[in-house]
């Protein structure tokens, strides 16, 4: 795969070659003086958009759809040494004194940089039709994308379309706007991303281009929010599974890989499960930037200091990171011996006791194990990160059509099937053979989803999307009052049209 390495501060000087990586800087102060004058400089901007999402955002995006949930330990994971770093968040102790996150995250930065291409693109007649149309029903997907992250942690959030130079949100001196206008408005952008790709499937740059699937994608999850939240019921639903449906009748490259970790391994990057991923390269950008290794893995000497096995077996791992982000230690046993998905995801830690024996004491992350390049000593974390892949689009159609009245037993076969390998017998492992089925087809999709996306930043959004009765059961959150995330104190100040989120 080939990408550019693009400054688009110089963009507006030179074109660039197609040859080399993904690693760009993007604009953070807008100077588009003698900018937009040829086609590169279009070209350019929309590699810097995705970069942007990647270096600055990805962790976010991690942050506010995942951390609050069951997967973390409020404290410490008991076994390593490291602290909990964002014990506000994983405890949900959230306040305007500590919010998680301060000035919306700072998505508002890279919303900026969309809009204005979209300025710049709708007026422009240097880009041939098709680019035109196809970078716009990027920026269109990309910005509905954003605000849909905003809305679900937020709430009330201010709507901004138009460029602003200079930009702070804390400048705008602009009230938010209510829920059911934000969702308007994102509805609105999917549509206009739909129409400007028209009949363009395509997939582009190993899938790390946003895609008319990719919005799609996002369409279900929009249309299933606002069937169980916002009162769309059975018509949204309906929506959902109608875009769900044209994915897959329109993409004959998309499947669920036999070996779940093949899915997330650093050699199969773009494989035919992935929707849309962002990218990460040796010598070029680490998951999160790097803050995978800092708040995800063991240092070297804790996991010296335990074992891999019952059998008292030594790690045979060469990770050198921190622990920051503590997972609960009962995750482990929430799959059983026979899933896949349970060692492909999570490495146990064992302790040896007195009388010789290993007692189970944690488990850390192990889904994305990234690479070694011969002669380190340590693993670079360069996985892709996906946002979107063939599974999610398996278990939003089980949900879409159970919300529809109909029958889900197909997809959750499949998620299934594909989760135990050979070890699956229809018998007794298919939808409504499993004793836990019993639970209801609500708590059979939340079980599965955490099984199958578990570290990819989607077990908080679920929870919320499934009802505030499933946040109280399996998170730390005792208040309801809370389910959104606080402003912080500094961006209240910074804009006086603001209030503080509603409950704190």
């Amino acid at each position: 795969m080939k990408h550019q390495i693009i400054s688009i501060a110089l963009a507006a000087s030179s074109l660039f070659a197609l040859e080399s990586c993904l690693d760009m800087d993007p604009v953070s102060t807008i100077t588009d003086t003698n900018m937009w004058t040829n086609e590169g400089q279009f070209t350019s901007f929309v590699y810097g958009v995705h970069s942007m999402m990647r270096d600055i955002d990805a962790h976010t995006f991690f942050i506010l759809g995942e951390l609050r949930s069951d997967i973390y330990s409020p404290t410490s994971s008991g076994w390593t040494s490291e602290s909990n770093h964002a014990e506000e968040i994983t405890a949900n102790l959230l306040s305007e004194q500590r919010p998680g996150l301060t000035n919306y995250g700072n998505l508002y930065t890279n919303i900026n940089q969309i809009n204005l291409f979209i300025n710049r693109a709708e007026e422009t007649t240097l880009l041939s039709p098709s680019d035109r149309a196809y970078y716009l029903g990027i920026m269109y997907g990309l910005r509905a994308y954003y605000y849909f992250h905003l809305v679900r942690s937020w709430g009330k959030v201010v709507w901004q379309d138009q460029p602003s130079l200079g930009f702070e949100v804390g400048d705008l001196a602009k009230p938010a706007a209510s829920v059911e206008e934000i969702m308007t408005h994102i509805k609105a952008d999917i549509a206009a991303s739909e129409a400007a790709f028209a009949d363009d499937y395509s997939f582009r740059e190993d899938r790390t281009f946003w895609s008319k699937p990719a919005t799609l994608m996002l369409k279900a999850e929009v249309y299933l929010w606002s069937s169980r939240q916002m009162g769309g019921g059975t018509a949204d639903a309906q929506t959902a599974l109608e875009a769900l449906n044209d994915v897959q009748s329109r993409t004959s490259n998309l499947r669920l890989l036999e070996n779940y970790a093949d899915v997330f391994d650093y050699d199969h990057k773009g494989n035919d499960e992935i929707i849309f991923a962002l990218h990460n390269e040796e010598n070029e950008s680490q998951l999160f930037n790097g803050e995978w290794r800092n708040n995800m893995v063991p240092q070297q000497n804790t996991l010296n200091s335990f074992y891999a096995s019952p059998q008292g077996d030594r790690f045979d791992l060469n990770f050198n990171g921190n622990i920051y982000y503590p997972t609960h230690t009962a995750l482990f046993s929430l799959f059983d011996a026979d899933d896949t998905r349970r060692d492909a995801t999570l490495k146990a830690v064992y302790e040896q006791q007195g009388d010789g024996s290993y007692a189970y004491r944690g488990c850390f992350a192990y889904k994305f194990k990234g690479m070694t390049s011969e002669g380190d000593s340590y693993r670079t974390f360069a996985d892709d990160y996906p946002i979107y892949r063939y599974a999610d689009l398996l278990l939003l159609k089980a949900e879409a059509k159970a919300l529809t009245g109909g029958d889900p037993a197909e997809e959750i076969n499949q998620i299934r099937q594909r989760a135990y390998g050979e070890h699956y017998e229809a018998s007794t492992q298919a939808y409504g053979q499993m004793p836990e089925d019993n639970d209801g087809i609500e708590e059979v999709l939340l079980r599965e989803r955490m099984k199958e996306f578990m570290f990819e930043g989607k077990r908080w959004y679920d929870l919320r999307r499934f009802g505030v009765s499933y946040v109280m059961k399996y998170s730390s959150l005792t208040n309801e009052a809370h389910l959104l995330w606080p402003l912080d104190t500094n961006t209240l100040t910074d804009n006086t049209a603001l209030e503080q989120t509603e409950g704190y």
